[in-house]
């Protein structure tokens, strides 16, 4: 080879370099500007606690629950369109939306709610277990699983006839739940630390494991493609898990206080809502077995609970301003006052700047 020649390919071979560290630049410029920020406060106003929040991407709403009613939000329009009034001690929210039905768990008269999508008005009230909590619709089963934190059960509700057909012991405290969709639904269980795997056609219990070093589960999240559970702990660990194993396979620091999860499976991202903190963990496998936490996102105090909607990619999370305490009152643990009409939802996202 000449000395012309050789000049030439390493001319050729140095503009390869550089072409190819130009765009690596470029994309771990557009990954790092890629960043979950709280995008808006909405004002919902009225008093009182809360609990979960479910959305229905379908239909474009969001359900709030508010100690003894649920705000019906439409996340396109972003504004209150509507109310589920006399939900005493509301836990939580689940939606059917082939069957134009959404469940309520009321807490205070240990009750399931059954109300129409297109209405919002009460089409019936099912008696469950004691102080129903976490509540979700399996599709597969057509059944709806309503986990009762004072009888440490789980109650079995048909959704076409809105007929109890049983309820599962669980041994334990139940918190957030999830399902496969494959007939198997996943419970993290508070006092004892644990996760129960149930099967959701024969209505019992298959197996549970330890969730060791977390502590206190409250909720939980799943990736389905690889067969995972977010189990976030009150002890500041989003505990990970193979269903199909039992198995804790990694850990991740979160926040403090708690309460919320959630896993976007397109973004590939696991959540923390953090209320004590008041932030948004933010957790990534980034590789195989591999977890990290990417970002930390700054929320609001008492934000401790979340709902995600999978087409926006957006994370509705709720919260209100803490009362001060009178003159010698003591303000503590879960019962707590806010002041009135300072209820609001949070909206986090995505941005590229």
């Amino acid at each position: 080879m000449n000395a012309k020649k050789r000049c030439l390919i390493s001319v050729l071979l140095l503009t390869a370099a550089l072409c190819t560290i130009a765009l690596n630049g470029v994309a771990a410029g557009a990954e790092k500007e890629s960043s979950y920020k709280l995008i808006k406060k909405i004002p919902i106003g009225g008093d009182g606690g809360w609990d979960a929040l479910a959305v229905d991407s379908s239909t474009q709403r969001c359900y709030i629950s508010h100690q003894t009613h649920v705000v019906v939000f439409d996340t396109a329009k972003e504004k209150v369109i509507g109310d589920i009034n006399n939900t005493p001690g509301v836990h939580g929210i689940a939606i059917a939306p082939k069957r134009n039905k959404g469940f309520i768990s009321n807490g205070g008269d240990n009750s399931v709610t059954v109300f129409d999508l297109a209405t919002l008005k009460e089409t019936s009230r099912i008696k469950v277990g004691n102080r129903p909590d976490a509540i979700m619709f399996d599709q597969m089963t057509n059944r709806v699983f309503v986990f009762n934190g004072g009888s440490s059960d789980c109650s079995v509700i048909d959704a076409n006839s809105n007929k109890l057909l049983g309820t599962i012991p669980l041994g334990g405290k139940p918190e957030f739940a999830e399902s496969d969709e494959k007939g198997q639904v996943f419970v993290n269980i508070e006092d004892t630390s644990e996760i129960a795997a149930i099967d959701a056609v024969k209505m019992t219990v298959t197996k549970r494991w330890p969730l060791a070093p977390g502590e206190e589960p409250s909720g939980l999240a799943i990736d389905r493609r690889n067969n995972r559970l977010f189990s976030v702990c009150s002890n500041g660990k989003m505990v990970i898990s193979d269903y199909t194993t039992g198995k804790v396979i990694a850990t991740a620091e979160i926040g403090k206080g708690p309460d919320g999860a959630g896993f976007d499976p397109q973004a590939g991202l696991a959540f923390s809502s953090n209320g004590q903190d008041g932030t948004l963990t933010v957790v990534k496998e980034e590789t195989p077995g591999q977890f990290k936490v990417v970002e930390t996102v700054s929320t609001a105090p008492m934000a401790r609970t979340m709902t995600l909607d999978m087409k926006t990619h957006l994370v509705y999370l709720v919260t209100a301003k803490l009362k001060a305490p009178a003159a010698g009152e003591v303000q503590g643990g879960r019962r707590r006052n806010f002041e009135p009409g300072s209820f609001e939802l949070l909206i986090v996202g995505p941005s590229q700047k």
